[in-house]
Formats: C-alpha cells, structure tokens, sequence
C-alpha cells in the first residue's frame, strides 16, 4: 500500500487489509509502526528472530514497532490489520503477542479497512478508530507462543523441535544432548524463555498443530504425528490452553 508518509504521520492508526493467495509467504521486514495482524478468514504463522506465534481464527497478532517478522498464509488468507503509532497502545507491551479477537474488535477491525488514511479524526471514522485502539489495548492475552532462547545451544534445539513436534520429548532426553544434569537445564530454560520445557513443549505442538488442522489435516493424523497416544489425549490437552477444541479449526 502506498501511501503519503505525510499523512500517516498525522494519524495515530492507520486501516488496511489483504487478500493472500494459499501457502502464501511475506518475507521478513518491519514496520515503524506496532501491528495489530488479524486474519478475518484462514490462518497466520508470524516468526521473529525471538519466537513463533500463530493466529487461528478470532485470533490476532499484536507485532511492536521495529521488530522483523515474517508471515505465512494457511490457506487463502484475508487479513485487516492496524499500524499504530508507539505512543498508542501502550498497554501492549514492547513484544509479540497472540490476543483474542471478541465480535466488537472484529467488527471494528473490518470497518477500519474502509476508512481511508486522511480520516477525519473529529467525525465518526475518528471515533471508529478510537474506539478501536481502545479495544486492541485491552484485548485479553492468550498462551500461543513459542519464544526462542538466546543460548545458542538450547536455540538449536528449539527450532529443530519446532520443525518436528514430539510430545514426548522429555527434559533429561534435552539435558543429555546438551551435556547438563535436569536441574542445570530446567534452570536454564526457564531463564531463557519464561516457560518450564513442558509449557514450552506444548505451545510447540499446538503452534505445528493449528496451520495443519486448517488445511483439512484430521485431528487423528496430527495427534498421532505429534506424539499422541491418541485424539483424546491432544483435543483434552488442546482445549485445556486454547478454550476450543481441535476440530474447530478444521476447515
């Protein structure tokens, strides 16, 4: 989108949205401006060089300022997302999040893509895109991340996990190929990524999980893939963090 700097400069948020083709790839960049990434149809996958986060439906991706990210279509993808000047906001927080989208937030994110970058912030497009930042600072926080360790060693093998999710991994099969003893490595990993390595563990496999169910992947086949006994035992667990069920991203 190409649009006057000088104008945007004037605007504390500016609306746009996208149509993307399946299987479609943004390569890395960054905005200035914080985004607020909300896919109205399909599924996101947002990488950083910090972690991985995925946006189902009713979900969105709150992206700071100044951070490189990539994204991933799942499928055909149509997105309305939000640039907002870093003095708005601010409740946000300075990292990548995943938050829940409620039916007010949606409807006002798909307005907002109608509203043009000159608005009028005194008319009601202002008071639209008020009361939308409003909504974006206090949407509720949801544990769908996957954030990478700096250790060079332990990051290693958080990126290769990530490509290939087992939910039986365990702490001391880590702890073994990193040379620790399980205390050390506990310790380590919690330092590292604010997460215990089972917290962590299953963020991974919900976040490898999500964009295979959109595709049309039965809960059976990902379940088992991932190290799953069963569907059972992945839906209870599935539901338990994401307050859905599995099958409910199924296309």
């Amino acid at each position: 989108m190409h649009t006057d700097q000088n104008i945007l400069a004037r605007r504390p948020a500016v609306a746009r949205g996208e149509h993307y083709p399946p299987a479609f790839e943004l390569a890395e960049h960054q905005h200035r401006r914080s985004q607020f990434l909300y896919a109205a149809s399909g599924v996101m996958a947002v990488s950083t060089p910090h972690g991985a986060w995925v946006a189902p439906p009713e979900r969105a991706v709150w992206i700071p300022g100044g951070t490189p990210h990539a994204v991933r279509m799942v499928g055909a993808v149509q997105t309305r997302s939000l640039l907002i000047e870093p003095d708005q906001c601010t409740a946000r927080g300075s990292s990548c999040q995943v938050v829940a989208v409620s039916p007010l937030l949606r409807q006002l994110m798909v307005a907002s893509a109608d509203i043009p970058p000159d608005y009028d912030e005194t008319g009601r497009d202002g008071l639209v895109m008020k009361l939308l930042l409003a909504e974006i600072d206090r949407a509720p926080l949801l544990p769908l991340a996957v954030p990478f360790p700096a250790h060079a060693g332990l990051a290693r093998h958080c990126h290769a996990f990530l490509g290939q999710p087992q939910a039986t991994a365990t702490i001391d099969d880590w702890a073994d190929a990193l040379s620790m003893n399980r205390r050390s490595f506990t310790r380590l990993f919690r330092a590292e990524t604010g997460m215990s390595f089972a917290e962590w563990r299953q963020q991974a496999c919900i976040s490898a999980a999500l964009p295979r169910l959109a595709a049309g992947e039965t809960v059976t086949s990902v379940a088992l893939d991932l190290g799953y006994e069963g569907p059972g035992n992945f839906s209870t667990m599935f539901k338990r963090v994401t307050g859905m069920s599995p099958s409910r991203y199924l296309p």
